[in-house]
Formats: structure tokens, C-alpha cells, sequence
């Protein structure tokens, strides 16, 4: 779902455009026609959808659908227990707490909310962000040696630490107690000695939702915590809830899977923000040209994700953590600006960045199972953004490093057939340190190292590549007749939302559609397109980054879409986003 704002065509990378890189479709089998049968009061269509997403028993479904899931209980977490009990003592007794986070926005949303909540308790609290630049990712011994020396007792960590076995033994020798919320994968039995650790992933830990984002993570310490202090009459000044909106924007951003607890989560949030905006999101919407009332998923993956974590990119994440806890809406516009102005600059840093790391990284073997571009010149703050979009353009993993003194830092980023962390593993002889997820992670890795670090992820990549190829798959919900996406429809499959992994707009193929007229947007970069369907209506049609297929759109092509309902002054239409093309057969 997150998109860091893709630059303009003439800064893509020049040797392959994305839309030429052949895709296979796959569309779903169609469920049995007894299947249909059990919900007579559901378009067949939704259903169908429903289906798709593993939702087939009318419970499931009603659950899936409905506006209340059941609650959670946080204490299934395993360490909650003992957490509550640190940091109810912590409240009670005015000890310093550190709350340390993360520079992106899941790490920035995680310590707004848990910096926010232990405020309304009346805690001493601190949070704490590290400089990506200075101290890289995750906990730091020098930072640790900082909170000491600043009297902190606790050290709350959100959305980092489930690696950091060396620099949680520090801090104990420090005195600190150390508390690790972390979503991330441990490195399997290998646990930090902190006083507690939340994390669903760790072995033995009985909480059936596996997969919460930090902030997600954060609110569930934050609910615990609510629940004990209630007990003592000790409760917030706001409802509990009202911290959603923090983690519809982290779990979001942080491409965390939009189905369970996070999905019910996220639809919460968004009704918040939509409804009742805190000043930094009015303020960040204002400057993203959204509007609260009509915010989803995509407008936080495709607008207000990539400014919140352009701070952290370009200079310090430091403002995206004061817009978000700004309580007036005039010191929130100050840090709205920053925040645009640094994304302007991300996305030009970008663009340069892109275009070197895919010509270094294709020179030496174009068809290599793996992409590696290495630079002193490449600003680590954006080398995740270039290797994604390499992973983009050329469907492959790819790596981009940052060279530094004695040492580069990576970004990797991967596509569903490679678990990218499962493959750093099998390396981390060879690495400083690393951790992260199946489609994403960083490292460190000393410079004499590299080569060898190259070779073995190259000779990894290769065994696991089927028959030499990775070709991209365009999965589709349903074939289906244009004509039959009435409003009334689209409103159905509204209720899928908020949609975002493991839970994706629904896609749709139709077959020799008419083409009533074509032509080309952004200086070639994009098409627009009128369609006729069956009957003869007029659809409005866009095709992103398909420029290049401008020649081969023909009288009748096939088409592979999603359908939105968008709004322009006041007025609602249908419109067609093209996912991939064909010519047509008739």
C-alpha cells in the first residue's frame, strides 16, 4: 500500500519500464455454486471476493463485515503481564520512562501513542527517537548510556529491540529495566534478557494475532495498562480508543496486513481521523491536499505515510513525532510544511537514486537472481525507497547499500517468492547485524565483507528461483462483464474496506472491451482511456506508468482493473484504475 509518490517518468530508471515486464494472470477459481447458496442476501460477486480471501463460513463472514469484532485480550500477549506491573510502578512512583522508538512512521506513531497515553496517566515520560543518520536503526548503546544519564529508570522500546541481545545486556548493566515491544522476528530462540518482552512472534507466545504492527503493539500495552489503572480508579482523560487514529496511520504506512486486528483497528482509526482529526492530521491533510471525511487506507499509504516518514529520510524524524503530538493546529501547519518540504526533497533524492542504482546494478549481469547498487554517495535515509522500486520495476530483490567508514548499511527489499530476512539469516556470519520481515530488511555489513556477502545472497537467490524466473503474477478476483459493476455494486464491495495485505482491492478482468479513445498523460508517462462496455456506457479508465503501451492499444483490448467511486465537486463516478492489458481477441 505505501508508495513513497513515484517521480516523473523521465527520472525512471531507463532500461526496462515496468509495464513491459510480462505478467501472468491468475484468475480465482470460482466457488462452488452450492457456495452461493448460503448467502442469499449477498451479491454473488462479494461473495466470490470472500471467497478468494479464505472468508467462507457465514460467522466469518458476518464477523468480517460487521462493524464490532470481538475484543482482544492483551494479556494473551506473553510479557504483558510483567510489563504492566514495571510500568504501573514506574506511574505510581514518578520514575523516569524512556519510551524509544523508530524513525519510521510505525516507529513515530508507536511513540506518539505510548508517549501520549502514559502522559494522560501523569508518568514522567520521555520519548526518544534515534537519528537514522548518527545511530542507525534500533537500540544503541550510546543512546541507552544517554537515557542513563538522564535519570531514566525504564526504557520502553516500540517497534525495535527483538534483536538487540547486546544492547539490552548494556543497558542491565546500566540499571535500566528494559521493556521490548517489537513486531519484527526474532532471531529464533535467540531473545533479548529484557524485563519484558511483547512480541507475538516469539516461541510460546499463545496471542493468535500474529501479525500487529509496533503501533499495534503499543496500543495493546497501552490498553493493558488502561485496564489495570482503572482498577485503582486511576484512569485516562480520554477514552483509549481515541489513540486509533495513531495506529491506523502506523499499521498502514508499515504494510502490515489489513485483515483481524489490524484491519478492525485501521477501520477504527480512519473513522476517527475522519470524524474528529487531531491538529497534526488536519494539518498533514491540509498540506497533502486530502480531505477529512473521505480518508482511507490509500490516502495514508499513498499521501500522508510518505510525508510522516519523509522527516526521518532526509533529516531527523523528530517533526513527524511533534506534528503528531502538536495540540494546536498553528504549531501543527509549522510542522505539516516541514514535513511537504522534506517529501519534495525525498522524492527528488529518490528519483537521482533510482536511476544510479539501476544502472550499477544491472551492468554486471542484467539477469541476475538478485540486484545489488552500492554507493558512499547514496543517503541511507532513502536506499529502501530505491531498492523497492527496483523490486518495482524489475521484479527481483534488490539491495541498496550505503557505503560508509568501514561499513555500508543495507535496505533490502523482496518479492513474495523470496523471504529476504530467511536469506540474511543464512548470512549472519557475514553481518554486523539485521532483522526485518519476508518482503524487507536492513543490515550492516563491514566493507571487506561484501564481496563474500554478494556472492553467497546471489548463489541463495539462484537455487530458490524457479527455472530461472521470477516473472510477476497479476492475481484477479473474478472474470466479469464490465456492465455488471453497477454503483450499487461497488458499494457492496465497499464493505471490503479498509484494504490494503492480505486484503487487496479486488481486481477483475473483462474481455474484449472497446476503446472508444487513448492518449497519453505526464509527458508519455501514464494513459487515459475511454472504454464502452457491453451496453454501450462510457467508462473513464486510467493506466498508470503504461505509457510505453500506448502503440499497442488496439480496438479492443482485455483489461485487468480495479473500480473506484471517486468524487469531484460533488459529483460521484465510476472509474476504471488498469492494472495490466492485452490486446483483445475479437
Amino acid at each position: 500500500m505505501l508508495s513513497d509518490n513515484p517521480p516523473p517518468a523521465s527520472t525512471e530508471p531507463r532500461a526496462e519500464p515496468v509495464s513491459r515486464l510480462k505478467k501472468r494472470w491468475e484468475i480465482a477459481v470460482r466457488a462452488p455454486a452450492g457456495h452461493f447458496a448460503l448467502f442469499p442476501d449477498l451479491p454473488r460477486l462479494l461473495v466470490q471476493v470472500l471467497y478468494n480471501r479464505g472468508l467462507k463460513e457465514p460467522g466469518t463472514i458476518a464477523e468480517f463485515l460487521g462493524d464490532d469484532a470481538p475484543p482482544a485480550d492483551p494479556f494473551l500477549l506473553k510479557g504483558m503481564g510483567d510489563a504492566v506491573v514495571r510500568l504501573r510502578r514506574a506511574i505510581v512512583r514518578n520514575e523516569p520512562i524512556a519510551v524509544y522508538g523508530d524513525y519510521d512512521v510505525d516507529g513515530v506513531t508507536a511513540t506518539a501513542l505510548l508517549t501520549q497515553a502514559l502522559s494522560g496517566w501523569g508518568a514522567n515520560v520521555t520519548p526518544y527517537i534515534p537519528d537514522r543518520f548518527e545511530e542507525g536503526y534500533g537500540l544503541n548503546a550510546g543512546a541507552l548510556d544517554k537515557l542513563s544519564a538522564q535519570g531514566m529508570q525504564v526504557v520502553v522500546t516500540v517497534d525495535c529491540g527483538a534483536r538487540a541481545l547486546d544492547e539490552v545486556a548494556h543497558a542491565n548493566r546500566l540499571g535500566l529495566d528494559v521493556i521490548v515491544t517489537d513486531h519484527h522476528e526474532p532471531e529464533g530462540d535467540r531473545l533479548p534478557a529484557a524485563r519484558a518482552l511483547i512480541n507475538p512472534k516469539q516461541p510460546g507466545c499463545p496471542y493468535p494475532d500474529k501479525d500487529l504492527a509496533g503501533v499495534g503493539l503499543a496500543f495493546r500495552l497501552a490498553q493493558a495498562l488502561a485496564w489495570e489503572l482503572a482498577r485503582d480508579g486511576h484512569s485516562l482523560p480520554f477514552p483509549i480508543d481515541d489513540l486509533l487514529d495513531l495506529v491506523a496511520l502506523g499499521t498502514v504506512a508499515d504494510l502490515a496486513p489489513l485483515v483481524g486486528e489490524n484491519r478492525d483497528m485501521v477501520r477504527r482509526g480512519l473513522q476517527l481521523m475522519n470524524a474528529r482529526p487531531r491538529p497534526g492530521v488536519a494539518a498533514l491533510c491540509n498540506v497533502a491536499g486530502q480531505q477529512p471525511g473521505e480518508l482511507d487506507a490509500g490516502s495514508i499509504g499513498y499521501s500522508l505515510g510518505p510525508r510522516l516518514n519523509a522527516a526521518g529520510r532526509v533529516e531527523h524524524a523528530r517533526a513527524a513525532y511533534q506534528l503528531l503530538a502538536s495540540q494546536s493546529i498553528e504549531q501543527a501547519a509549522q510542522f505539516a510544511y516541514q514535513l511537504n518540504e522534506q517529501n519534495r526533497e525525498r522524492q527528488r533524492l529518490t528519483a537521482e537514486m533510482v536511476e544510479a542504482a539501476a544502472a550499477q546494478a544491472l551492468a554486471g549481469d542484467p539477469e541476475a537472481p538478485i540486484l545489488f547498487a552500492l554507493s558512499a554517495d547514496f543517503s541511507p535515509g532513502v536506499i529502501g525507497l530505491a531498492a523497492s522500486r527496483l523490486v518495482e520495476v524489475y521484479h527481483r530483490p534488490a539491495i541498496v547499500m550505503s557505503v560508509g567508514e568501514g561499513e555500508a548499511r543495507g535496505s533490502a527489499r523482496s518479492i513474495l517468492q523470496f523471504h529476504i530476512t530467511h536469506a540474511l539469516d543464512e548470512c549472519k556470519d557475514l553481518l554486523v547485524r539485521h532483522g526485518g520481515h519476508a518482503a524487507a530488511a536492513g543490515f550492516t555489513v563491514e566493507l571487506d565483507r561484501l564481496d563474500e556477502l554478494k556472492a553467497r545472497l546471489t548463489s541463495i537467490a539462484a537455487a530458490r528461483q524457479a527455472e530461472g524466473d521470477w516473472s510477476p503474477v497479476l492475481r484477479a478476483d473474478a472474470l466479469v462483464r464490465l456492465s455488471t459493476l453497477t454503483y450499487e455494486m461497488v458499494r457492496h464491495l465497499a464493505r471490503l474496506e479498509p484494504h490494503g495485505m492480505q486484503n487487496p482491492q479486488p481486481v477483475f478482468v473483462s474481455r474484449d472491451i472497446r476503446v472508444r479513445g487513448v492518449r497519453a498523460l505526464k509527458d508519455g508517462a501514464h494513459l487515459k482511456l475511454t472504454l464502452l462496455d457491453e451496453n454501450g456506457r462510457n467508462w473513464d479508465a486510467i493506466a498508470f506508468r503504461m505509457g510505453d503501451r500506448l502503440n499497442y492499444v488496439t480496438d479492443t483490448i482485455d483489461i485487468a482493473y480495479t473500480v473506484e467511486l471517486n468524487t469531484w465537486n460533488g459529483e460521484q463516478r465510476l472509474q476504471l484504475n488498469i492494472k495490466d492489458l492485452q490486446p483483445g481477441q475479437a
